[in-house]
């Protein structure tokens, strides 16, 4: 498949094309296809063109598109009942939060690889997406404040964060950028440097203004997309001694980096830590919309009836989806996948001319360039049949599906390759 016109190369059908531009909110520059089916780590256009998939639906596809286990356990679903609401009892709830519990308990090595577990006992709530998960967290942790600290409500984060479009997680965010436009944000958030255990002990001997006392930590071990830019493992060992000796809750969101996409169930297990609170989305039902947020028992048990809710979070589909997922996942034997095959991309995006640093665990990786041609790339890619990301000018984000095959990721980089021999 090749692009042979100086046109940007595109796929999609005009009248879809004109259909978005008219009757959809302009919140996203679409690139110009228009995908219609997948597996694996593949996808088809409207015109019948195969691609590589190197962004797996942003982190989401973990299975693979259309993984047909899990398209069999929603099928199955879909002929019984969708939906019912929380005030019920809902089949495979319950047998997704106990896989869940296993998976925040499991103990790694620094390389990824499982090792044991601690035993703790995790409540999780379920709701539909990253964001939400993270508001989920803050009021867990202003429940945390108000009964143990006083009535504590600050919560802490980092430089270069990213926890979600809400209101109140961009004011979570640590990039001013998206702040912009959006102003008066909810109050009680602040960023310190990641990476920078003196900067957050400063921070929770003396609070800010901004702040007043800190009743939480949240951190991404991985900054996606802040720039896929890893938390030292020393520091997040100091940050769960710092919380523990304030009594501020570590929480990690892991919505980009959870379920196996760093190669162990969470990325918080590699530093040996076991934090508070966990957020989480994306991977846990292999696209279908769902998000989670879990607490170890005795925070958890903070919250009770009314404290917090979600109309559709914890549906029949999604948790048919998410317990098939999660139990692939494990019976696969994902984690050891991801950490064989994300070496090898680690080590082909390395030799690539133009790359000057790769970043990331797994298969959540960034190639930084050394010119700024990231989004031409992308461009360039689709005509090369290579779903690729970037984010800014100079970074290339990967996230394929953690299917991925060792000769589809050669594939997809000697294609990139070639895409930078054409950049002097």
């Amino acid at each position: 498949m090749s692009n042979t016109n100086d046109a940007p190369f595109a796929t999609v059908p005009p009248q879809v094309a004109a259909d978005d531009a008219t009757y959809l909110m302009h919140t996203y520059a679409r690139l110009p296809i228009e995908f219609v089916s997948g597996h694996g780590a593949t996808l088809t256009d409207s015109a019948g063109n195969d691609y590589l998939d190197m962004l797996g639906g942003i982190g989401c596809a973990s299975l693979g598109h259309a993984n047909p286990q899990v398209a069999l356990a929603l099928t199955e679903q879909l002929r019984n009942v969708w939906q019912v609401g929380n005030y019920f009892y809902v089949e495979n709830r319950n047998e997704l939060a106990r896989a869940l519990s296993g998976f925040l308990s499991t103990t790694t090595d620094e390389g990824g690889h499982c090792v044991g577990s601690t035993g703790t006992t995790w409540q999780t709530f379920f709701a539909n997406s990253g964001a939400e998960a993270n508001e989920g967290a803050f009021k867990v942790a202003r429940r945390w404040g108000e009964k143990k600290l006083n009535g504590a409500s600050g919560i802490l984060t980092a430089c270069k964060s990213f926890h979600g479009r809400t209101l109140a997680t961009l004011a979570a965010t640590g990039q001013e950028a998206f702040h912009q436009s959006f102003r008066p944000l909810p109050a009680g958030f602040a960023a310190v440097p990641f990476n920078d255990a003196n900067a957050l002990a400063a921070a929770l001997e003396h609070p800010s203004e901004q702040t007043g006392p800190v009743c939480a930590v949240l951190l991404e071990c991985v900054q996606g997309e802040g720039g896929v830019w890893n938390a030292d493992y020393d520091y997040l060992r100091a940050v769960r001694d710092l919380c523990d000796k304030n009594d501020v809750l570590l929480m990690v969101d892991e919505v980009q980096t959870g379920f196996f996409r760093c190669g162990s169930p969470f990325c918080y297990q590699r530093s040996g830590i076991e934090p508070d609170v966990v957020s989480m989305a994306k991977g846990i039902a292999d696209g279908f919309p769902m998000g989670a947020v879990s607490a170890r028992a005795e925070v958890a048990d903070l919250m009770g009836p009314g404290d917090h809710g979600s109309t559709f979070g914890g549906n029949a589909l999604a948790c048919a989806a998410g317990r098939a997922t999660v139990g692939l996942l494990v019976s696969e034997n994902m984690g050891e996948h991801v950490l064989e095959v994300g070496r090898q991309l680690r080590r082909r995006l390395a030799a690539m001319d133009h790359v000057s640093e790769v970043r990331g665990h797994g298969l959540m990786r960034a190639a930084q360039l050394d010119l700024p041609i990231a989004g031409e790339l992308v461009d360039e890619g689709l005509a090369a049949g290579l779903v690729l990301n970037h984010i800014g000018d100079s970074i290339l984000r990967f996230l394929p599906p953690l299917v991925i095959s060792r000769a589809e990721v050669d594939e997809a980089c000697d294609r990139l390759e070639v895409l930078l021999a054409r950049h002097v």
